[in-house]
């Protein structure tokens, strides 16, 4: 059979597409320079979506609706690469033929599926964590066990494809990122204090009085609160401090600052295992599947991952419509299908989110999924978010500027060691 073989992107090996005359089938990125140009795009995808989503929580928006919304995008991100990328190039069964395969394939679609359960669950548990600890702290302590324990097993599982001299300290820029995170959270929670305690304020939920005769309940129009903020205030001053405690969605205090850890810490086991699930999914280390059965390909063992991660962010949302945890107002369905305040901006983050998972899985399926957890120096995107939306860290101490800056430059220097540790991935 007569084919074609077209070279796509800037490097003329970066993205091998492979044709026959009839039918287009998968698209595969082959080598070094096309998955590190992946990862890339997936880190900047994923440190922009929690922005969008801790923007609207901040703006009062119920994380439940904002939730359900990232959901359904999420999901229909996966649909989307799995029809316009699982049908292109060849060597592979395509995404519809994968699909009618489940007799066979099941033990790989049940590895897929439980990494998007994991998934669906840290992301739902870092939503709340921002609320206690910040954007920046959450996704610098998260994302940190993410590297450490997932990049490890995700190693082992790539039998070694990835340069170990040049993995493992990049996985130690990270360890050391999440101690100067610690530092930077700790420099910060004494400033704000100070901002209080000079004001003659001492603890910023205090000022939101709630009537506790008429619990919070968006669908009967009650917030709870007996006031509401009259003007604007600077950000970094501690009326600005009070004034976001008032409106946002979920209301937490200092006290809750070590709950709020715990959260962080769940989520990052969660997180950790997503990856090397997902590797298992899509390379049958532990040979699940019977003899002559095709490895799951990525795009279908994605559009899997995405199912499952819907439904147990869907399921768990709706739930926590009538049954709201952290402070977080009472809503229902009716609520939520008439709230268009902030919809598209969540919706947007979900679009963002599943094309950034989705690229990271091209990019590990390349170079090995170990390097490919360089993505998870999201805080550096994230961080910047968070200064230039939310003014976190403004009118702070030098001390918390420099520990910032020390951070920053741990999570830059992991990204370029890990990268460097790219491996190319066996096609036999």
């Amino acid at each position: 059979m007569d084919r074609a073989v077209v070279a796509c992107a800037t490097s003329s090996s970066s993205l091998l597409i492979t044709c026959n005359s009839k039918v287009l089938k998968m698209l595969v990125v082959e080598d070094k320079a096309g998955a590190v140009a992946l990862m890339l795009a997936s880190l900047l995808l994923l440190g922009t979506w929690p922005a969008l989503l801790t923007l609207l929580e901040r703006r009062g928006r119920p994380p439940q609706h904002t939730y359900l919304d990232f959901s359904l995008t999420n999901l229909l991100a996966a649909v989307l690469i799995a029809l316009a990328f699982g049908q292109l190039g060849a060597g592979e069964p395509d995404f519809f033929a994968q699909l009618g395969q489940l007799e066979d394939n099941w033990p790989s679609v049940m590895f897929a599926m439980a990494g998007g359960v994991v998934l669906g669950v840290g992301n739902l548990s870092t939503q709340y964590a921002w609320a206690y600890v910040g954007l920046s702290v959450t996704e610098v302590i998260s994302c940190s066990m993410v590297v450490v324990i997932g990049t490890t097993l995700n190693y082992f599982l790539d039998n070694r494809i990835n340069k170990a001299e040049i993995l493992f300290p990049g996985v130690a820029c990270f360890l050391v990122a999440v101690i100067l995170g610690s530092a930077v959270h700790a420099s910060n929670a004494a400033d704000n204090e100070e901002k209080l305690r000079a004001s003659g304020i001492e603890e910023p939920s205090k000022q939101v009085v709630l009537d506790k005769d008429a619990p919070k309940d968006l669908e009967n129009g009650s917030s709870g609160a007996k006031h509401a903020p009259s003007s604007k205030a600077e950000a970094g001053t501690a009326e600005y401090l009070i004034q976001l405690e008032e409106r946002r969605s979920i209301k937490v205090s200092r006290s809750s600052t070590l709950f709020g850890l715990g959260i962080v810490f769940f989520s990052g086991v969660c997180l950790s295992l997503f990856s090397p699930a997902f590797n298992l999914a899509t390379n049958d280390q532990w040979h699940a599947l019977p003899a002559g059965v095709p490895h799951l390909a990525v795009y279908t063992a994605f559009f899997y991952f995405s199912i499952s991660c819907f439904v147990v962010n869907a399921g768990l949302n709706v739930l926590l419509l009538r049954r709201p945890i952290a402070g977080a107002p009472k809503s229902s369905l009716g609520a939520y299908l008439s709230d268009w305040n902030g919809r598209r901006w969540a919706l947007l983050a979900g679009l963002l989110g599943g094309f950034g998972n989705g690229l990271q899985f091209m990019g590990g399926q390349a170079a090995g999924y170990a390097a490919a957890d360089a993505v998870q120096a999201l805080p550096l995107v994230s961080t910047f978010w968070g200064v230039l939306l939310f003014g976190e860290y403004r009118m702070s101490s030098r001390r918390t500027y420099i520990l910032l800056g020390l951070m920053l430059f741990m999570f830059v220097a992991a990204v370029a060691v890990l990268m460097a540790s790219s491996g190319r991935r066996s096609s036999k």
